[in-house]
C-alpha cells in the first residue's frame, strides 16, 4: 500500500481538513487532545503554524514538554494522518505577524500585539497514514 507521493497525498488530506486534532502531555504524563482550527500555514508535511491563546493550558504544557502530535481526518473516505513531533510556542512579533489575519481580533481583541495571542509551530518527525483499513508509517526528512 506504499504511497507513491506521501507529501502530495497527505498534503491534500490536510488541506481539505477544517479541523486539526492536537495532542499534548499533561503534568501526570497523560495525553490530552483538543480540536483546533486548520493550520494557518504549512511547509510541506513537516512544519505547521497555528494561532492560539497564550493563556491556554496547552501552551503551558507545551512549554514544559514540547512532545506533540497532530491528526487530520478525511471523514468521507475514512482516511487520516497522524504526525508526531515537537511544538514550539512563539511570541515574537515576526511569528505573530506572519500568520495574523484581519478577523483575528475576534479572538485577540488587542490585535497582533495582544499578549494573549501566540503562535504554535509544529515540526513533524514522522507520521502514520491510515487508508482503506490499512496503515503505513513514514519518516519526514528535514529539507
Amino acid at each position: 500500500m506504499m504511497m507513491r507521493n506521501p507529501e502530495q497525498t497527505i498534503g491534500n488530506l490536510i488541506d481539505k481538513a477544517n479541523t486539526t486534532y492536537m495532542s499534548y502531555v499533561n503534568d501526570d504524563g497523560y495525553p490530552l487532545t483538543k480540536a483546533m482550527l486548520a493550520p494557518r500555514e504549512r511547509e510541506g508535511i513537516r512544519t505547521f503554524w497555528f494561532t492560539t491563546n497564550t493563556s491556554s493550558n496547552k501552551v503551558k504544557l507545551y512549554r514544559e514538554n514540547p512532545k506533540a502530535s497532530i491528526y487530520f481526518v478525511d471523514r468521507r473516505f475514512f482516511r487520516g494522518v497522524n504526525l508526531v513531533g515537537t511544538m514550539e510556542v512563539l511570541e515574537t512579533a515576526e511569528a505573530k505577524e506572519r500568520i495574523w489575519q484581519p478577523g483575528d481580533t475576534m479572538y485577540y481583541p488587542e490585535g497582533v500585539t495582544d499578549p494573549d495571542y501566540c503562535v504554535l509551530k509544529f515540526t513533524a518527525l514522522k507520521g502514520r497514514y491510515y487508508s482503506n483499513f490499512k496503515s503505513e508509517n513514514f519518516e519526514i526528512s528535514a529539507e
